[in-house]
Order: C-alpha cells, then sequence, then structure tokens
C-alpha cells in the first residue's frame, strides 16, 4: 500500500468519530437497560454500564449533569437519554448521558430483593442469632480468592493491628457460576478443621469472607442462597467484607458481622494493637499501685506487730522482773534496817530500864540489903530478932552487923 493511503489510529479513531456525529439516531437516543458497575469518580462524574440480556454499553454522566439527577444504582432498570460517540483515547464507543429516569427494578434487583425477603421472613438474618465476636482473637479462617487484592488487604491489615492472631486461609472462587459450592466448601472445611485441629475444639475464633468491590454481577456469588444457609450453619462466627461501603449482599444479611469492605472486616476482626499495649500499660500502672498501697499498708501493720511484740518480749518482761526485784530487796532492806532500828531503841529502853533495876545503882544511892546469916535476904521485920547477926551490903562492899532490937 503506498504511504499515501496509510493512515494512523488516531485519524482513523477520528472518522469513526465523525461518522458517530453525524448519525442522526445516535446523536438523539433513548436506551432501556439495566445498570451494571456503577462507580462515582472523585471528579463528581459517574461511570457505569447498560446491560440487557445478550449486550452491554458503556457510559457516563458528566458532573454537571450527575448534580441535578437522582443518581440510580446497581440492578436498576432505566432509560437513559443522551447520545452515541466514541471516547478516542481508548478507540470505544459509549453512551454520554444527560437525562436518566427509572424504569422499574432490573432483573438481579428484583431476584435479590425476593431472596432477600424469603430469607428474612424465615428468621434468617434475626439479630438475636447474631453471634458475638471474640476481643482478643487467636486464630481467624479467611475464606477469598489465593490472588486477590483483598487478601493482600486483609493480610497487611491484620498484621499491622494484631499481628500475634494466626491465620488459616481457605481458598475460594469469587466470581462466577462455580464460586458459590466453593465457598460453602470453603466455609465447611474451616468449619471441620475448627472442630478437630490439634489446638483443641473450636479453635477457630471467626473466619473473614471476603472480595474486592465489582458489578453487581461480578459479586452475585455471595446473594446465592447456599452461601447464606452456609453462614448461618457454620459453628465459628463469620464477617463479611464484601464489595465497597454502598455494596450489599444476601451474605451480608446473613453474617454475624457486616463490615464495608476486605479491610473493614480485618479490622472488626481483631483489636488494635495499641489499645491494647495502652490496656496492659493502664493495667500495669494499676496493678504497680495496688502493690504499692498494699506494701504500705502490710508495713504499717508490720511495724504496729513489731512494736506490739516488743512490748511482750521476754527481755523486756525480764526487766521489768529484774527492776520488781530490785524494788523488793529496796524495800526488804529498808524494812529490815527499820526492824534493826527499832530493836536497838527498844534494847537501849531495855538496857535504860534494866540499868534501873540495878542493884548495885540501888545500892549507889544510899541503899543496902541485908541478908541473913544464910543470905536470905531480909525484907520483913518479922525475920530478925534481936541479937540476930545479919550482913549488910552496901554500893563498895559488905560488913556484918546484929540486930539490936526488933
Amino acid at each position: 500500500m503506498p504511504p499515501s493511503n496509510v493512515l494512523t489510529v488516531s485519524q482513523i479513531t477520528a472518522y469513526i468519530k465523525s461518522l458517530f456525529s453525524s448519525d442522526v439516531l445516535l446523536g438523539d437516543v433513548r436506551l432501556s437497560g439495566e445498570v451494571s458497575n456503577f462507580k462515582l469518580h472523585t471528579s463528581g462524574h459517574c461511570y457505569l454500564t447498560l446491560k440487557d440480556e445478550t449486550s452491554s454499553i458503556k457510559a457516563v454522566i458528566w458532573r454537571t449533569t450527575a448534580s441535578r439527577m437522582q443518581l440510580p444504582r446497581d440492578g436498576d432498570a432505566v432509560i437513559a437519554h443522551g447520545y452515541v460517540s466514541v471516547y478516542e483515547a481508548q478507540g470505544a464507543y459509549q453512551l454520554y448521558i444527560d437525562h436518566i429516569e427509572p424504569a422499574g427494578s432490573g432483573r438481579l434487583w428484583m431476584e435479590f430483593e425476593r431472596l432477600k425477603a424469603r430469607l428474612e421472613a424465615e428468621g434468617l438474618f434475626d439479630a438475636a442469632a447474631k453471634r458475638p465476636l471474640p476481643p482478643v482473637p487467636r486464630r481467624l479462617g479467611i475464606v477469598t480468592s489465593s490472588t486477590a487484592a483483598a487478601l493482600r488487604d486483609i493480610l497487611r491489615t491484620l498484621a499491622s493491628r494484631y499481628p500475634m492472631v494466626e491465620v488459616l486461609l481457605a481458598p475460594t472462587l469469587v466470581q462466577g457460576e462455580s464460586a458459590p459450592p466453593s465457598i460453602v466448601a470453603a466455609i465447611e472445611m474451616l468449619n471441620r478443621w475448627s472442630a478437630s485441629s490439634p489446638f483443641g475444639k473450636n479453635s477457630l475464633d471467626a473466619i473473614i469472607l471476603a472480595r474486592g468491590g465489582g458489578s453487581i454481577e461480578e459479586l452475585w456469588a455471595f446473594n446465592d442462597e447456599r452461601v447464606a444457609r452456609a453462614i448461618r450453619a457454620s459453628s465459628v462466627p463469620v464477617i463479611t467484607g464484601i464489595g465497597h461501603e454502598t455494596d450489599f449482599t444476601i451474605a451480608d444479611f446473613a453474617a454475624d458481622l457486616r463490615a464495608p469492605t476486605p479491610t473493614g472486616a480485618a479490622a472488626s476482626a481483631v483489636p488494635e494493637a495499641r489499645e491494647f499495649r495502652e490496656a496492659v500499660a493502664g493495667l500495669s500502672e494499676a496493678v504497680a499501685a495496688r502493690m504499692a498501697d498494699q506494701l504500705a499498708t502490710e508495713h504499717m501493720r508490720l511495724e504496729t506487730l513489731t512494736a506490739r511484740l516488743g512490748r511482750l518480749s521476754p527481755s523486756i518482761r525480764l526487766a521489768g522482773d529484774r527492776q520488781r526485784v530490785d524494788d523488793l530487796v529496796r524495800r526488804a532492806q529498808l524494812a529490815i534496817a527499820n526492824r534493826l532500828r527499832s530493836q536497838h531503841q527498844r534494847l537501849a529502853g531495855l538496857e535504860l530500864h534494866l540499868g534501873g533495876l540495878d542493884p548495885a545503882s540501888v545500892l549507889a544511892r544510899g541503899y543496902a540489903i541485908v541478908s541473913m546469916a544464910g543470905d536470905a535476904v531480909v525484907s520483913s521485920t518479922a525475920q530478925v530478932a534481936a541479937g540476930d547477926p545479919i550482913r549488910v551490903r552496901v554500893s563498895d562492899g559488905t560488913f556484918a552487923a546484929q540486930v539490936t532490937e526488933s
């Protein structure tokens, strides 16, 4: 082909776009379809897919238009007005919507609502059946795709929040017709392991069932009745983290706890390590303070007992007894001295009295003792007669005498 006939990709794309722009039908079109994979970009623009049973077309709603309308959601059946043109950067045609109105619920959304109503009436979603999660889990089971970004997000969150937790992965399909039985099998496998593991019965504290975001079709495996019943039949509490915050599935209603994302499910399953450390530090401080108070109380009690023991000590009692003995000895000595002094005084009095009765003393005062020849003292005149010899004793001796008359 001559070089003059070679076109660039940009040239052919621009040509195709001009054909779209000149087509009267494509410039003013109303399409009916079901909304899928709706996304509100941070720029304010909306991106979605309109589909029917056999085909789909990408669509965009610019920010200025989106701000004036009620935005649809996945599963809504709508009638969209706009024009079809080519997005040159990707060489793809798409619908540029300037008006959208509801046309009733889409097929998948109606199916979702019917199943939800039936299972809810059956009591499968009752709040009373929800099981509490352990505050500090030891082991968690994870049901998700082994290659999914959701698994990496979960593991990263667990490692940053609470690295002590152990993880058991049950890989499963998360999209397509084979996904529901695969999810059910993974949940049942984790339950069997928990019931008979080497760590003892009920070794798993919780199971995280997770998948990243996607369209309603991509998340449809989690709207399967078999998955909902497997969640409720699980002996281990189940946390779901499926899609984005605005996505709700039947599995979320059946779960013991619904988290908005896989990362949120991991955060809901384990405590924050920092909060755990702060709690431990607080408990340590409380224990230390309690121990200090207890030690101070026991120290005071010990001092009191020591003082009481000191007062009851045998050495103190012996010292007191020695003091009492010394006091008794002193009192006995005083009593003996007083007794001796009294006896000495009495003896001196007796000596004085006895001295007063001494015949020598009487004789010294001029008295005499007259005695008969036989030394019988004459105490009466009737004892003697005239002419009887007598002896007279005076203070300095004796002499003989005779009675001249009687």
